[in-house]
């Protein structure tokens, strides 16, 4: 391993008894090619890599369809993602971005697993799937017809998603930008990375937003950051606001499962664990905040809905004798009525290294039965807490046996 590489390894870990704990921001990104990593060489089993594999030997196949539509509904079929969860963004942030704009939006379709990006009149679908130990994998599909239709994996995908913006391992990003008329980012725009935490008043700018109450940034389009007062709105599409509020979650919550993965991982191949353990109670302590919501930017209005998303995503995952799930939407001053993020169920999740998993189980725990009293925590209420403790312990039996004591 050469000399730079053991040094960011360090700096990641935090090496040496003095270290101070770092935000996973603050850390550079990790190695693609680190002997425990191996990110373009090992084989994947994320949910594009697996229909490739169908395809190949013919168990299945993609119907092509003439038009616009193509592969599309065949792919989301494939791939188990509904079509209700379409959102559309209309700013120029994708390797396609010259052909999108406010009239020719992306629209972006997605699971918990899987996203699927179109842009109409581009030379390929766009996806983003999520592999149990590698992360976010990227491919592309061609959209001509042709007799053995080929997922193709790109790279060039990573120069957006990893950066300090996806936690320094392949990830997913969304973003809010001031947007011109013609798409394209306004001058001195301000970027945001958002996700649960950020305020909604500074959500969706460069989206479709259809709705939603409250004051955002989407549905409008400014010709620069200087002339806020002379924007445009747009009429609102079929973006449900639901599903981009799902989604924002969803992406940092994918990055923090993936970086503490990886992080564990090489520091086990590293023999340098021992170093690594305040690390990675740091690396904890944040993921379990972010599961539990603790910093959710608050709703001022309740949110009005337009798809049947909030019908249909409750449905895609495990429920309680009580009728009670952890993807049941609230939408009055939160987004989830059971504020425990519902990617505690994912495959990456139960995948992440058994040092990791362990510990996070017990911060996890002792948070919902009272013993950690951190103050950041107490706007879990204890309704909250037991009404999560009482739903993990029916729906997740990989639990630790204490939490059934």
């Amino acid at each position: 391993m050469s000399a730079n590489l053991s040094a960011a390894i360090l700096f990641a870990l935090g090496c040496g008894s003095g270290a101070i704990a770092q935000s996973f921001e603050q850390t550079p990104a990790l190695s693609l090619d680190h002997a425990a990593i191996q990110y373009f060489e090992r084989p994947l089993t994320d949910p594009v890599a697996r229909l490739q594999r169908r395809l190949e030997t013919g168990e299945t196949k993609l119907e092509f369809q003439a038009g616009r539509r193509g592969y599309l509904e065949s792919v989301l079929k494939q791939l188990d993602v509904n079509v209700d969860s379409q959102l559309l963004v209309f700013s120029k942030t994708s390797f396609q971005g010259v052909l999108v704009s406010p009239a020719k939006p992306r629209a972006i379709y997605f699971n918990d697993r899987v996203a699927v990006g179109v842009v109409q009149d581009g030379d390929v679908l766009e996806l983003s799937s999520l592999d149990p130990q590698q992360g976010v994998a990227f491919y592309t599909l061609d959209v001509r017809p042709t007799a053995q239709p080929r997922f193709e994996r790109r790279d060039i995908c990573l120069q957006c998603h990893q950066n300090i913006s996806t936690l320094g391992v392949p990830g997913l990003i969304t973003r809010s930008v001031f947007t011109s008329p013609s798409g394209m980012p306004a001058e001195h725009s301000g970027a945001i990375v958002t996700d649960h935490r950020t305020p909604l008043a500074d959500r969706w700018g460069g989206w479709y937003v259809g709705g939603t109450s409250g004051a955002h940034r989407g549905n409008t389009i400014v010709p620069d950051r200087a002339s806020l007062e002379a924007s445009t709105r747009l009429t609102p599409q079929a973006s449900d606001v639901v599903a981009l509020l799902t989604l924002e979650h969803q992406t940092r919550m994918t990055n923090l499962i993936s970086r503490i993965g990886w992080d564990t991982r090489i520091a086990i191949a590293e023999k340098q664990f021992d170093q690594f353990e305040s690390r990675l109670d740091s690396e904890i302590d944040e993921i379990v905040a972010y599961m539990l919501f603790v910093d959710e930017a608050p709703m001022e209005k309740p949110i009005r809905v337009v798809s049947s998303f909030t019908t249909t995503f409750p449905e895609r995952g495990p429920r309680v004798k009580k009728s009670r799930s952890l993807r049941d939407v609230d939408l009055t001053t939160r987004l989830f009525r059971y504020p425990l993020s519902y990617m505690i169920y994912s495959e990456p999740f139960d995948s992440m290294p058994a040092r990791a998993r362990e510990r996070l189980y017990r911060k996890l725990y002792d948070v919902l039965t009272g013993k950690d009293t951190n103050p950041k925590f107490a706007r879990l209420s204890p309704e909250d807490r037991r009404n999560i403790r009482e739903i993990l312990i029916d729906t997740k039996p990989e639990l630790p046996g204490y939490w059934r004591q």
